[in-house]
């Protein structure tokens, strides 16, 4: 199953992924949808468990849309590494819980066999007041 989102454009002086061999790298992405950011907020205090793992879902299709965008067409890929940032409140504990709105949108796309190792971290704030921020390290194979 493949939903073929559009690569996020670049919200600052970066390119949306890059390539080495057969290894591609996702700048962090939020969860925007035709480059305006859909969620906002601090997870734990103005959003909930809930929004932030959709939030983290359509980040999670956007950091896979860009390393598709530098990756052979017909490819088939693995995951091979995740890190989710999370901008909550002190003292929040469900980490995990919405990082796996961004491993269901993989193993969706990917199969779950193909889910990657995974780190599910709590912030302060991310860019532009996103509740959410992915990054994939994807092979080709």
């Amino acid at each position: 199953m493949s939903t073929e989102q559009p690569v996020p454009s670049p919200q600052g002086d970066y390119v949306p992924a890059v390539r080495h061999g057969d290894v591609a790298y996702s700048a962090g992405m939020t969860p925007r949808r035709d480059g305006k950011l859909v969620v906002t907020g601090l997870v734990g205090d103005t959003l909930s468990v809930e929004q932030a793992r959709a939030a983290a879902a359509l980040a999670a299709g956007n950091a896979l849309a860009a390393v598709r965008s530098v990756l052979p067409g017909t490819a088939a890929l693995r995951c091979l590494r995740m890190t989710v940032y999370i901008a909550c409140r002190p003292g929040f504990a469900e980490l995990s819980a919405v990082a796996d709105g961004a491993s269901a949108t993989l193993a969706a796309e990917l199969g779950a066999a193909a889910l990657p190792a995974r780190s599910a971290i709590g912030v302060a704030a991310l860019p532009s007041g996103a509740p959410v921020e992915i990054d994939l390290t994807v092979a080709a194979g």
